[in-house]
């Protein structure tokens, strides 16, 4: 998220890798110097509980301003769009969010088929299936894995939300030890050689963008 207190050391970490746009509208400042006064919160930062009635406007302008400000700092192209939260889920912010994408050429995930539906409708790539949650426990143990991989659908482009991580000194978010967890589960070497066995290769957005016209 391009409007957190790390983001310029996280975009040097990350330099060179597949990095898309984590579309930020929930808290912290926005990015855009015009983003209107009455839509943001007491001290000035953006409020998650009104994104629901965000103008598509406003939306597609901080979304820019944010995509804009991750290229700049990781000093190459995003690879796809997609927004903290799932918030893309209200029409407004779909509509916003789906403007910038087209522009620029991004694919943008969606996280069910109506969704899937209303990007495609829009002239936007996005993947064909996705999998995976957040909660109380780590959502991608091993064993959780290896039922996912069973489970999933024989051809196209699947999402795999995943979390993982080491758990923060300072810890801000609900989210924290889970991510040790599931930073465990994905690089265990039997992960891998479950993938293999199934005949799915890890890939990233960059697959959407090269066939987007043959996807949207």
């Amino acid at each position: 998220m391009v409007n957190a207190p790390d983001s310029e050391s996280a975009a040097r970490q990350a330099r060179g890798l597949a990095i898309g746009l984590h579309l930020n509208l929930d808290r912290g400042a926005p990015v855009g110097m015009g983003f209107p006064r009455e839509w943001r919160t007491l001290d000035g930062g953006l409020d998650g509980s009104r994104v629901g009635a965000l103008p598509a406007d406003v939306v597609e302008a901080e979304a820019e301003a944010q995509l804009e400000r991750l290229e700049r700092l990781l000093g190459q192209a995003a690879t796809h769009l997609d927004v903290h939260k799932h918030l893309h889920r209200h029409p407004q912010v779909l509509e916003g969010l789906s403007r910038v994408a087209r522009r620029a050429g991004l694919p943008v995930r969606s996280i069910d088929a109506d969704m899937r539906g209303a990007l495609r409708a829009r002239g936007v790539a996005t993947n064909d299936h996705f999998v995976g949650e957040s909660g109380a426990t780590a959502y991608w143990t091993p064993e959780r894995f290896a039922q996912a991989l069973a489970a999933l659908p024989a051809e196209g482009i699947t999402e795999w939300m995943c979390h993982p991580g080491h758990l923060p000194e300072l810890v801000t978010t609900r989210y924290a030890a889970q991510r040790e967890v599931e930073l465990a589960t994905f690089v265990d070497a039997r992960t891998r050689e479950a993938l293999e066995r199934a005949g799915v290769s890890p890939t990233d957005y960059r697959v959407l963008s090269e066939d987007r016209l043959t996807r949207a």
